[in-house]
């Protein structure tokens, strides 16, 4: 069992660039961050970039761990997490690639029609499943997930502790999951 003087001593390694030390904290930590990730974002190939991209940023603020403040998988988390609402965030921003329609002359979406309606019947499906949802639930993923909140910020607009936040919204996840494994498919 590492204690925190174990953590500290670990990031104070990865901060100097010790390869041994960043191999640890990727051992420790890379399934529960690859996990989430690919819990938020649509392949295994995204996931993977986002825990590489992930872990340069645990490596570049790994001196700005404090112990005193938080667990060392409290902080991985909070920072796996912020980077996943910024890269949603990111992707939400960008208008669709386009490119010019070499027969019509005009501008033209790089992505078939048909894919453009099969993705918004799953936002659509996923909508309603959400929609489903007891309010509470329904109203941390939406402010979480879908507008990027963090979940110390939904609980003080919901003006709600934080661990019945977190509850809701693992509660909201867990049965989404269920919808969709039972019929309901998203797509």
């Amino acid at each position: 069992m590492t204690t925190k003087a174990d953590d500290f001593r670990l990031m104070q390694r990865v901060a100097t660039g010790d390869r041994g030390a960043v191999e640890e904290l990727y051992d420790r930590f890379s399934p529960l961050v690859f996990k989430s990730a690919r819990q938020v974002l649509s392949s295994n190939a995204e996931a993977e970039d986002a825990v590489q991209e992930i872990y340069l940023r645990l490596w570049q603020t790994a001196d700005r761990y404090d112990p005193r403040r938080a667990k060392l998988i409290t902080w991985v988390m909070l920072l796996t997490r912020r980077h996943l609402i910024d890269r949603l965030r990111r992707r939400a921003s960008k208008p669709p690639p386009m490119h010019l329609d070499e027969t019509s002359g005009g501008v033209a979406s790089s992505e078939p029609n048909l894919s453009r309606v099969s993705d918004s019947e799953s936002s659509k499906q996923l909508r309603d499943c959400i929609n489903e949802l007891p309010e509470l639930q329904r109203l941390v993923i939406e402010r979480s997930y879908l507008q990027g909140f963090t979940l110390r910020e939904v609980a003080s607009q919901l003006d709600a502790p934080l661990g019945t936040v977190k509850s809701a919204l693992s509660r909201g996840l867990h049965r989404l999951r269920e919808k969709t494994k039972s019929g309901k498919s998203l797509g």
